[in-house]
């Protein structure tokens, strides 16, 4: 009871005597004057007084920490965790880059002079502020730390140290944090398994996000779902990935998987991009059968992937069965059908999606029109190339620079027919659109060409 009395005392002590010193800034300067002016209020320092000082309001920082460093050379005080967790508490509510460094070197003299006074949780708390400081080496340097303050770190350690090193793109070295978590079988809670899973990914780091997953899953502790979602699209955009993200797939189930329409979309699309189309269409069927429902986005996947293939046939099935389910076809399904046949030289076919596609919708797009302009060129049918730019203007379709370019292009190396080509040139013009340098000097090179031929002939004639 004495005790609290005399702490009382003392506090009551520094506020009629030495607030004004406490609460200015400049008191925790290191020149010594702060310390001197301690000295001269003749204090009792034991631990009780010295926590009721560090916990008290509107004390900057640096005046707190001079304070400790002040008492702990005092006969009668001893520097216990409790004193050391209170003024770390302190320190971290301010948020200052200035004050966090110095408590730092306060921890680290600490470490060095007490044994058994450090915890685990003081150095999670130093690691943590430094985090939101955005002082990732400094967290990371705590991190290094811990067994020479005789501490072990736990799955707090290791969640605000990945954390800290995410938040500055740092993320080798996170990965390597989280190689160390893993051995030592440590894992936070879900909500924190999830942020170091998203963090990963943003970092470009999904595969080893991907390890996480597994061992959160062998715990029981499941991530988020966005968390997961978000796992499932970065693992999609690897090439060597994307089969991780289509086994994620399975732990999907019940009302969950009615609405993961966003995950099961990235795998599809993921699929077709590494031309593993069978795989794209078994993952719809199964999605027909247990959900969640596709809509056009992921049968115009599997459309343009079959396209793409040559597999024309199988194409036409899919765009059959969109209609079966009661979806509309797109222009953009027609369009990539169109393209695939085209590809393939089938321009009778193209045509006739072509004729089905203004049936069902009012407006094209120019890329509709393209597809057929390209197919025609490849094949040097440039008659119908004209007539089919032309029918695109007629249906209310303008023509890009794309169009009339590749079409310029093709009249002059193929054709030589540089007078039509011309002509283009000045009807893109009267649209407004520009015709690049290398078009416009390919026009001229082929012009010139046939009219030195011209000109060859003619002087053999004269002759």
């Amino acid at each position: 009871m004495w005790r609290s009395m005399a702490a009382r005392r003392a506090c009551l002590s520094i506020r009629s005597r030495g607030l004004k010193l406490f609460e200015s800034s400049s008191s925790g300067s290191g020149d010594g004057s702060f310390e001197l002016s301690l000295d001269e209020m003749d204090l009792t320092i034991h631990e009780e007084f010295v926590i009721r000082v560090l916990e008290t309001p509107l004390v900057p920082g640096g005046n707190l920490i001079s304070f400790f460093k002040w008492a702990s050379k005092k006969p009668k005080f001893s520097v216990t965790t409790w004193s050391v967790e209170v003024i770390v508490r302190a320190i971290s509510t301010s948020l200052k880059k200035k004050e966090a460094y110095a408590l730092w070197d306060l921890i680290k003299e600490i470490g060095e002079k007490e044994n058994g006074v450090l915890t685990t949780g003081i150095l999670n708390e130093l690691i943590s502020l430094f985090s939101k400081l955005g002082k990732a080496k400094a967290g990371f340097e705590v991190f290094n730390m811990f067994g020479d303050c005789g501490c072990i770190a736990d799955a707090e350690t290791y969640y605000f140290t990945i954390e800290a090193l995410c938040r500055r793109s740092f993320f080798d070295w996170a990965c390597s944090i989280c190689e160390k978590m893993l051995s030592a079988g440590e894992l936070p809670e879900s909500e924190k398994v999830g942020k170091v899973i998203s963090c990963l990914c943003k970092g470009s780091k999904a595969k080893e996000a991907h390890v996480i997953y597994l061992f959160a899953k062998e715990k029981g502790r499941y991530p988020p779902r966005s968390s997961v979602n978000f796992l499932i699209s970065s693992l999609c955009q690897g090439d060597e990935t994307v089969r991780l993200a289509l086994e994620m797939l399975e732990d999907f189930s019940g009302e969950e998987r009615k609405y993961a329409i966003k995950p099961f979309s990235s795998v599809i699309r993921g699929l077709c991009r590494i031309k593993d189309v069978e795989g794209a269409k078994e993952l719809l069927f199964k999605m027909i059968d247990a959900g969640p429902p596709p809509g056009n986005a992921i049968f115009n996947f599997v459309i343009n992937g079959l396209s793409k293939a040559g597999d024309m046939e199988e194409a036409r099935k899919m765009m059959k069965l969109m209609k079966i389910r009661g979806l509309k076809p797109d222009v953009y399904t027609y369009s990539v059908i169109m393209s695939g046949y085209a590809k393939g030289g089938e321009m009778e076919a193209a045509c006739k999606l072509l004729a089905e596609a203004k049936r069902k919708h009012r407006k094209l797009s120019p890329v509709t029109y393209h597809t057929l302009i390209r197919g025609y060129c490849k094949l040097e049918e440039f008659d119908k190339a004209l007539k089919t730019l032309g029918e695109m203007k007629e249906y209310g379709v303008q023509p890009n620079a794309d169009e009339y370019s590749k079409l310029i292009q093709s009249l002059c190396l193929k054709a030589l027919d540089w007078g039509t080509a011309e002509k283009l040139g000045e009807e893109m013009k009267e649209n407004g659109l520009h015709l690049n340098g290398i078009t416009k000097g390919l026009i001229r090179a082929v012009k010139e060409m046939e009219e030195e031929k011209v000109g060859s002939g003619e002087v053999t004639e004269g002759v």
